[in-house]
């Protein structure tokens, strides 16, 4: 058979493989829903239909962060100017779901008004495709950024520091940072001490490095909270999930359940509270 001859069944060969291989996935449009989660791969962004939070009056101990995360969100909603922030602090202790229950409690303020978009740190280098993505939007965007911190040798962040404030175009005006972190400036010690040691200006080579906390206008603490705290946050889960038993002892199991786990913070008070519904044999949410 000659080449000529091989070409129709060449070409219906690739029509068939083609039939066969699974359709790229779509990128969501930000009118979908009101949470995201961002591919670097393809560039697009997927469709949260329910996002894992929880209430943000069921937060306590972390008062005057709420207060001050759900003022400039507010304020970033309406169009005004707001600050990128930084949640810094011991793990389990409210980060995360600070930001996602500040972003619901204003949407549910003024419907709509923000898109939640979460970026993995692994993706961090994507970071300007999908401010690219977000420029032209109409709509406001959070993006969320969970467990950010940059390892030794790891040069992403300086991409990151010019896309937050430094580089040409900046941040959109439609779009804010958030992040957390267990790092207060995001970098390991011995990688800012290493710069100290070895660069032609030491200064200057650390003032680099500390200087990416710095895009972050609003710097929140998070610390682990005592035992008067935790046994409020489990109380108030008890109490909103209607978890009740006769002869439960319930702060002395939850003191139990956070000495088997060696911390006390929200997210053990949340653990034990699974584990409790789960022995009382009623669903949560």
């Amino acid at each position: 058979m000659s080449d000529i001859e091989l070409l129709p069944l060449l070409r219906r060969i690739a029509e068939a493989l083609e039939r066969r291989a699974p359709p790229k996935p779509r990128s969501a449009a930000l009118t979908e829903a009101d949470a995201f989660v961002w591919h670097a791969e393809g560039e697009r962004l997927e469709s949260v239909a329910r996002v894992n939070r929880v209430e943000l009056q069921l937060l306590r101990g972390i008062d005057r962060q709420a207060a001050l995360l759900l003022d400039n969100t507010r304020r970033f909603a309406q169009g005004l100017p707001a600050n990128n922030a930084l949640l810094w602090g011991a793990r389990g202790t409210g980060k995360s779901s600070l930001i996602k229950a500040v972003h619901a409690q204003v949407n549910d303020e003024k419907k709509g008004a923000l898109a939640l978009v979460e970026i993995h740190r692994e993706e961090i280098p994507s970071l300007p495709a999908l401010l690219a993505r977000l420029r032209d939007e109409t709509r406001r965007c959070i993006l969320f950024c969970d467990d950010l911190s940059f390892d030794s040798g790891d040069a992403s962040y300086k991409s990151l520091k010019a896309v937050l404030e430094g580089g040409i175009e900046g941040r959109p005006d439609n779009v804010i940072f958030y992040a957390t972190s267990n790092r207060r400036h995001l970098m390991p010690r011995d990688m800012i001490e290493n710069e100290r040691s070895t660069a032609i200006n030491p200064a200057e080579a650390v003032e680099e490095k500390v200087s990416l906390s710095d895009r972050f206008g609003l710097w929140l603490g998070f610390h682990v909270c005592d035992q008067d705290t935790y046994l409020a946050i489990v109380r108030g889960y008890a109490e909103r999930y209607g978890l009740e038993a006769k002869g439960l002892d319930l702060d002395r199991e939850a003191n139990e359940w956070a000495v088997t786990r060696g911390s006390r913070s929200g997210r053990v008070a949340w653990q034990f509270i699974q584990d409790l519904a789960g022995r009382l044999g009623k669903k949560l949410g």
